[in-house]
Parts: structure tokens; C-alpha cells; sequence
């Protein structure tokens, strides 16, 4: 009688709770369908292995090797344990039998050696969480709900395994050491209370496990089956290229994003993958300067208030079973009362950087409130701030930590297009700049006539425009910074001389050139962007330009990934690092001159994490005699980030620790003579850094084409004086 009572209530339970699972997931599901259809990526073979490396490599979770390993048990062992699990229930369906499985019994020790395994790796995520106390980990019931969950699955199948044991009168195995020894802890019991004991444990196992299913989709958990599709889903292409908006679409009501559902369903996907971990919001420049954008939350606000204002479109309940959770619909998160106040920044213990002071206000400013409508509420205002939106540099380094594929940056951007194109709000400094570039081309509103004055400070040096040099082979386009700003003005005058001293025939658009369009872009802007790249890529093709180098990391992303969409081809792109590497592997330039110098290189984040330069501009600084290169604690994919992108150079930051100070800082502690760099904005940066910590005679910020100009002509009177009138 029992074995039929048994199975039947098996299959009563089970049936139920993955009714419970099912229902759950679909719900999300419609929410999710409430967003804008996107345009899927099919993967080739590189995107494929990429995507296996990411799941089942678990190659983003090992940038923290300790966390990286403990997931990784606990990945595999959870594989493992699915056959133990099937092979559990038929021991209780069968009254002691099991899998028909070949070595059976080392199958059995596998099974306890990975619950072992799984045990220690809890424990150590505990650690983690409760003695470490790393900051990017959430701490409560809430959070740590799965290391119960876990721990009593565990325990579960070790004391079914050891009963049954008893129960049928098994000897001690090696194969079986953790059974058998509990086994022999309780051989005193009788026969009857060792198999009700078995079952009781079996039925916990299974109530756990059956809760636990359940409870995943409804938690931060669903990335277990969010996260595989999500990095399925993930752009092969360039990471960080930003979508195209059709400006012309008559029947769009709106740009960018201002109410939840005008992100589009991939961007959701985003949501419910995201397993707070605080990985991004822990590189993240301005939440480790105290500013009030966190990486994270911006994820996990965005998911509450699509659960929620998909539960109320929908009619559907977010939280299942609905007897023991109810609607879920009572109640909205939106941003309380301290969304008013800036983060208490108070830089404790003299620490370069903190996340806590963010992570702190990101607590107390997002709260339920029955008053609160989802279906009202202002995406902007009521889930983001607007000071949470513009103090993202977009950076990307949240983006390269991310284990299960979030974009952070183009959610932001598409937020930012909506406030500029849609509600005409940017901070004043930065609609002056956007203002400045739509009249005069570059961001000071400096005469178009001036753009080729630099040209004039090199004696002797030929610096010809696209009309004195019709054959040219390279279009060197200076870029705003490079043609306006005094210092960057010193970084194009010695890429010249490179490239006049190694036979290269270049040209520049002079005063025909225009800004690239980054900023506007970064900044929400697009039509001023769109412009921009139709103006330069009509001018490229006036003058039959086909191959381009820039020393601004912002203009070659941007010309090299994004005007393709706009009608940019076959034109090849370099950045002025690629080019200076290459004439020296061909022996057109010889870095002949000894430069004593101990170099910090900072990787520029357009450079690096957006287009994968990082041996380029290191290889040229190796090729100089007397160089000796320091790497910061954070450098090559996690190095931080300057804190100009993003439109960011042309803004103040009103709040925290400035960014620039923070990075010079990581420099400066190991104690170099130069912080070289390649991209214009982070040499500003640096150089402004210096100045800030006292240590600007000390410690220059240079170019890595100033550094090897000085290898290739020697401290020549003419750079002397360059520098000096420069």
C-alpha cells in the first residue's frame, strides 16, 4: 500500500511544483513580451565558443579566481547531482533500488565527494558574504536564502543515502565513506525507523528541491535559465556598438527609452539574467567615487519595475504560489525621498576608491510604497534619476565583468537619448558643448578657421591637406582635441614627425574636418550625430579616402564600428598606436635614443575594452631603450577608466571624489617617473591629476607618440621648444 501512496503523492507534488515553475517563468515571459522586438545575432563559430566558454567555462566568473572556482563547483556539481537526484527518487519509488547505471558504486562515491565539494563551496560563499564582508555583496535573508536552500539539499541527500544504507543492512564502503559513516552513527536504530527515517529525508530532499525550483524564476536565480539565453542572445558584433535610431520613422511616438516597454526584449532578458553580484558596480568609476550610478541597480530597479508594471498590464502575478504571496500588485518599488540627497562620499581611511557610500544610498533610495502606481510611474524620475543617467562615462568595464552578458551602457545612452531628444534635459555644461559642435564643429565653439593652426608650430616638418597631397595613403584625422586643445596639439605635432620621418604619405582634411560625432552621440544626441557622420563620411568619399588613423580611441571606435551603419565602407581604420607598432616591426622607425623612463601605461576604455587594443601602444613603449613599464593594480580589461567618456570631459562632477583623481592615484602607487597614455581626453586627465596630488614636476602625463618621438629624434632643441610653446 505504502509504495502506491508513496508514488502517487510523488507525482501529485511534483506535478505541482513544476506547475508552479512553468507558470512562473511564463509570467516573466509576458513581461518580458511587453518590450520592443529586437533584432536576434546569429552567432558563427567564434560567437559560439565564446558563448560555451562563458557558460560552461565559466571564463567571466574566474576574473575573481576564488569566486571563479567556488562557482564552478558548484556549477558542475549541481550537473553531477541531477543524476543523483533521479537516481534518489527511484531508490524511493522502488523501495531500494536504483539507476541501472554501469559502476554504479562510483557513481556513488562521485555523488559524495561532489556534495562535499558543494558543502565547502557554500561555506566559503558564506565566508564571503558574512566574514569578508566584500562590499558588492548584498547581505540578509534574502540574498543568502539560496546557501540555506543548498546547505538542507545537501545535508538531505547525505542522511536519505546513510538511512538507506541502514535500512537495507549495507556494509561500510569506500565507495560510500559520508553514508556509511552516518550509517554507523545510528546502527542502534531499528529497521522500521531507519526506513521512515530515509523517507523523511527523501521527501524533504524533494520538497526542497521542488521549492527551490520554484523559487528560482521569482529571484535573482532565474540566470540559471536567463543567463545561458541571454549570452546566446548577446551581440557577436563589436561590444558597445550603440543602435542605430531611425530618426526619419514618422510613426515613432517617442526616442530612446521612457517608459519601460521601450526597451526592447533583450535588453529585459538583461533584467532577469543579472545574479547581483556586484561585479559591475565594483569597477564601475563613479559608483567607486561616490556618485550615485550603480551598475547594478540600475539593473535590478529596472527588473522591479518591469515585474511589477507587468504584473499589473498583464494581469498576471509575479509571485507564485499566489496563496502564500498573494497578487504581488499591492505594492511598487520607486525612488523614496532620498533620491533628493547626494551620496555621503567622506573618502574613510584615505581609500583611492568605495563603493559603500553608493551602495549605501542605492539602499535607502529604493523602497515599497502602496502609493506608488506602476503603470504611472515616470521611468525617469521615478526608477533612474537623472543624476544616476549622467554619470555613467560608459566606461564598459561593468560590462566586461558581467558574467551572464548585461549591457549597462546602451540602456543608459538610450535613457540619456530620450532626455535629449524627447524632454530637452542635459546638464548645462553639456548642451553648451553639443551647442558648440553643432556651430563650429568642436566643443569650445572655437573658429572652423582655426581647426589647421597647429599645423604652422612644426619647423620644418610638411604637414599636407588632402589638396596639397591628392595620392595620400593615410587620412590622419586630428580630431577636435588633437587640433584645438594645447596640450593634444604636442601629441599630433609629434605623430607627424613620426610619420614624416618614416616615409609615410598622409594628409588631413584641415579645416574641412569635423567632429567625429562621439560626444553628441554618448551624450543622447543623435541627430546631432547623424549629421555629423554624414557630413564626414561624404567628405571621405569626396576625396577617395580609404585608409584613416586618428589618435583619439573615441574617433576610431566610432569611425571604425559605427559608421559602417551609416554608409562608411572599405575603409580601413587604425589607431595612431597600431600604426606607429607596425612602422616599427618594419624598421621605418628606430627608437634609436635611450628614454629613462618607469612608464604607468593607462589603458583608454575605447581603446581597450571596446576594440581589444592593448599590446599596440605597450609594444611601442617595449621597442625604446631604457623604458621600464609598471602596470597598475587595475590595468588592460580592468583598467579604470579616466573619467572624461561619455561626454563627461565637457562636465563637472558635482558630487564625490573626481574619477581622474582616483585613477592618477592607482598610477601614481607604483611610483612612476611618466603615466603614459594614447587617447587625448585621458592624457587631459592624467595630466590634471598630477597637477591635483602636487606631484606635476615629478611625474609628467605623456602621449606614447610623445615618448617615442623622443626615442626616435632624441631632447632635441625643436621638441624643447614644442614643449615650451606649446
Amino acid at each position: 500500500m505504502w509504495p502506491t501512496i508513496n508514488a502517487l503523492l510523488f507525482v501529485a507534488v511534483t506535478g505541482y511544483g513544476c506547475y508552479l515553475f512553468g507558470k512562473a517563468v511564463y509570467h516573466r515571459y509576458l513581461y518580458v513580451r511587453l518590450g520592443q522586438a529586437a533584432e536576434l545575432h546569429v552567432r558563427g563559430k567564434e560567437g559560439t565558443g565564446t558563448f560555451l566558454a562563458q557558460v560552461f567555462g565559466q571564463k567571466k566568473l574566474f576574473k575573481d579566481l576564488r569566486s571563479g572556482l567556488m562557482h564552478f563547483v558548484v556549477f558542475y556539481g549541481f550537473i553531477i547531482l541531477q543524476f543523483g537526484a533521479i537516481d534518489l527518487v527511484v531508490k524511493g519509488l522502488t523501495a531500494g533500488g536504483h539507476l541501472p547505471l554501469p559502476a554504479y558504486e562510483l557513481f556513488g562515491l562521485l555523488q559524495e565527494v561532489t556534495v562535499l565539494l558543494i558543502l565547502v563551496a557554500m561555506g566559503y560563499a558564506a565566508y564571503r558574504r558574512y566574514g569578508e564582508k566584500l562590499s558588492r555583496l548584498k547581505r540578509g535573508w534574502k540574498p543568502s536564502i539560496v546557501l540555506y536552500f543548498i546547505f538542507s539539499l545537501m545535508l538531505s541527500v547525505l542522511l536519505s543515502l546513510g538511512f538507506e544504507r541502514l535500512w537495507l543492512g549495507f556494509e561500510y564502503s569506500d565507495y560510500a565513506p559520508i553514508s556509511s559513516a552516518i550509517a554507523i552513527a545510528f546502527q542502534d536504530l531499528p529497521n522500521a525507523a531507519a526506513q521512515a527515517l530515509f523517507y523523511i529525508f527523501w521527501w524533504l530532499h524533494l520538497l526542497i528541491l521542488l521549492a527551490f525550483l520554484v523559487y528560482v524564476p521569482q529571484s535573482k536565480h532565474f540566470h540559471l535559465i536567463s543567463a545561458p539565453i541571454n549570452l546566446w542572445l548577446g551581440r557577436a558584433e563589436t561590444p558597445g556598438k550603440l543602435k542605430k535610431l531611425d530618426l526619419e520613422d514618422e510613426e515613432a511616438e517617442s526616442f530612446g527609452v521612457g517608459r519601460i516597454e521601450h526597451f526592447t526584449q533583450k535588453q529585459m532578458i538583461d533584467f532577469y539574467a543579472c545574479v547581483e553580484c556586484g561585479r559591475c558596480t565594483n569597477v564601475c568609476p563613479a559608483s567607486n567615487t561616490g556618485k550615485t550610478l550603480s551598475p547594478m541597480h540600475l539593473i535590478t530597479k529596472l527588473r522591479d519595475h518591469l515585474t511589477e508594471k507587468g504584473a499589473a498590464v498583464t494581469g498576471k502575478s509575479p509571485w507564485l504560489p499566489e496563496f502564500a504571496f498573494g497578487s504581488g500588485t499591492a505594492k511598487a518599488h520607486s525612488l523614496s525621498g532620498a533620491a533628493d540627497n547626494k551620496v555621503a562620499w567622506d573618502g574613510e581611511g584615505g581609500a583611492i576608491t568605495d563603493i559603500r557610500p553608493t551602495l549605501a544610498w542605492q539602499q535607502a533610495s529604493w523602497a515599497t510604497t502602496s502609493t506608488a502606481s506602476p503603470e504611472q510611474m515616470e521611468l525617469i524620475g521615478g526608477v533612474m534619476t537623472e543624476d544616476e543617467i549622467w554619470a555613467c562615462t560608459t566606461c564598459r568595464n561593468c560590462e566586461d565583468q558581467c558574467p551572464v552578458g548585461n549591457g549597462h551602457v546602451d540602456k543608459i545612452v538610450d535613457l540619456r537619448r530620450h532626455l535629449v531628444l524627447m524632454q530637452g534635459s542635459i546638464p548645462h555644461e553639456g548642451q553648451r558643448a553639443l551647442q558648440n559642435i553643432e556651430r563650429q564643429g568642436n566643443p569650445w565653439g572655437l573658429s572652423r578657421s582655426d581647426r589647421d593652426k597647429w599645423t604652422g608650430e612644426i619647423e620644418g616638418v610638411r604637414v599636407p591637406t588632402v589638396k596639397d597631397n591628392p595620392d595620400f595613403d593615410y587620412l590622419f584625422f586630428v580630431g577636435s582635441m588633437g587640433a584645438y586643445d594645447l596640450r593634444a596639439r604636442k601629441v599630433s605635432r609629434a605623430f607627424a614627425r613620426l610619420l614624416n620621418e618614416a616615409g609615410v604619405s598622409f594628409a588631413i582634411l584641415g579645416n574641412e574636418e569635423r567632429n567625429s560625432g562621439d560626444t553628441p552621440r554618448r551624450m543622447g544626441n543623435e541627430m546631432l550625430f547623424q549629421q555629423l557622420a554624414s557630413d564626414n563620411i561624404e567628405t571621405f568619399r569626396k576625396y577617395g579616402v580609404r585608409k584613416i588613423v586618428t589618435a583619439c580611441p573615441h574617433t576610431f571606435n566610432t569611425f571604425k564600428n559605427e559608421y559602417p551603419d551609416f554608409g562608411l565602407g572599405g575603409v580601413e581604420v587604425l589607431h595612431h598606436t597600431q600604426l606607429l607598432d607596425h612602422l616599427i616591426r618594419e624598421g621605418r622607425l628606430h627608437p634609436r635614443h635611450e628614454v629613462r623612463e618607469r612608464i604607468a601605461y593607462h589603458d583608454s576604455c575605447y581603446l581597450g575594452r571596446y576594440n581589444n587594443v592593448y599590446d599596440e601602444p605597450r609594444s611601442v613603449l617595449k621597442a625604446i631603450p631604457g623604458v621600464e613599464l609598471a602596470e597598475m593594480a587595475r590595468s588592460r580589461e580592468n583598467g579604470m577608466c579616466c573619467g572624461a567618456g561619455g561626454g563627461m570631459m565637457w562636465m563637472e562632477e558635482t558630487a564625490g571624489k573626481r574619477v581622474n583623481l582616483a585613477r592618477t592615484e592607482q598610477a601614481l602607487a607604483v611610483k612612476p617617473t611618466v603615466i603614459g597614455s594614447a587617447c587625448p581626453y585621458c592624457l587631459t586627465m592624467m595630466e590634471d591629476g598630477t597637477k591635483m596630488k602636487e606631484v606635476a614636476d615629478e611625474v609628467q602625463a605623456k602621449d606614447v607618440a610623445e615618448i617615442l618621438e623622443q626615442a626616435v629624434f632624441g631632447d632635441s632643441p625643436l621638441r624643447r621648444n614644442q614643449s615650451i610653446g606649446g
